[in-house]
């Protein structure tokens, strides 16, 4: 199936996994800065600048290990400086964090959330 002409996709909001604790998922996106819209026990969208995402109240130790989210973006050294002066790693048992890195594709950081989730934040190109 092909979008017909003239249609536009104007969002795509990803569902992800906050593991098995859905308010330490929420708690640890707050600290990086994402506000939340609205929320139910089971999802709540949450949204930094013009991105959104859906975190949902899900846990499955297979999926968050090898699911990845690619983030742009507009200045990556900035980030990294704003990430380690947060503490937000150190606070956090299950969250790491890997230095800007120069891979094949571009520059990025490497931020494993509290579910396991891989977010890949790379500069802008």
């Amino acid at each position: 199936m092909h979008l017909q002409r003239g249609m536009s996709v104007l969002e795509l909001e990803p569902f992800i996994p906050s593991g098995a604790d859905h308010a330490l998922s929420k708690k640890f996106f707050a600290e990086l800065g994402f506000q939340v819209n609205w929320q139910t026990d089971e999802l709540c969208e949450l949204q930094l600048g013009g991105v959104k995402l859906l975190l949902q109240n899900y846990h499955n130790k297979e999926m968050q290990d090898n699911l990845m989210m690619h983030v742009l973006v507009d200045d990556l050294d900035e980030f990294w400086t704003n990430l380690g002066e947060s503490g937000v790693v150190d606070r956090y048992e299950a969250v790491s964090a890997r230095e800007p890195t120069v891979f094949p594709w571009g520059r990025e950081v490497h931020l494993i959330d509290p579910a396991g989730v891989c977010w890949h934040f790379a500069g802008n190109r």
